[in-house]
């Protein structure tokens, strides 16, 4: 969860520690997927609820989301 996307994208990019551990050794790293909430709280229960979905779940999300772009 973040402010700014296009920071947060580079930290986990970047050689520094402020990237999560779990993605330094699989950079590059590129984001397929977003949501805006004005609301942290909303942001958070929404993170919990996906994060707990199994992965076919989840990339029928990301496929969906890439189809209304088109």
């Amino acid at each position: 969860m973040t402010k700014n996307l296009t920071n947060r994208l580079k930290e986990h990019n970047s050689d520094g520690k402020k990237g999560a551990k779990y993605l330094r050794g699989k950079k590059p790293v590129s984001i397929v997927y977003f949501e805006k909430y004005s609301d942290i709280k909303a942001a958070m229960n929404r993170e919990l609820e996906v994060k707990k979905w199994p992965k076919a779940r989840k990339e029928a999300l990301i496929l969906a989301a890439e189809q209304k772009e088109k």
